[in-house]
């Protein structure tokens, strides 16, 4: 039975694997951000170049442009990498200009309150 090199086992359960190539990075407040890894360390930090975060609102989407970007290891909840052959997202998706993305955000943000501020108002009708 033949084990692994060191360099096999390095390079399975490390970021090595990933440099230069293009990644998505989900981090824990829920933004994505897609880039090119150059650099990152034993705390996960990341350094993407070319770096955008993706924003998708319904069928929806943007991509807001960051440039260089240095990404804090615990903040990370997945990263993978992105397959420049297949299309990114399905065929209903609308890409849209930051401004129809920040107003199509407030919209939704605006009837995510309402309906919280119903809820509330209607809670003296739970007869638990």
């Amino acid at each position: 039975m033949s084990w692994p090199g060191s360099e096999d086992i390095f390079l399975s359960t490390s970021l090595a694997s990933y440099l230069d190539k293009k990644l998505l990075v989900l981090l824990r407040d829920g933004r994505k951000l897609m880039g090119i890894l150059r650099s990152f360390d034993q705390f996960a930090n990341a350094v993407l170049e070319g770096a955008c975060e993706r924003v998708i609102v319904g069928d929806l989407y943007c991509d807001l442009p960051l440039g260089l970007y240095v990404i804090r290891g615990e903040n990370v909840v997945l990263i993978g990498e992105l397959d420049l052959e297949r299309e990114e997202l399905p065929p209903q998706m609308t890409r849209v200009s930051p401004a129809e993305i920040k107003r199509a955000q407030k919209a939704e943000r605006d009837a995510t309150d309402l309906k919280g501020s119903m809820r509330k108002r209607m809670e003296f009708l739970d007869m638990d």
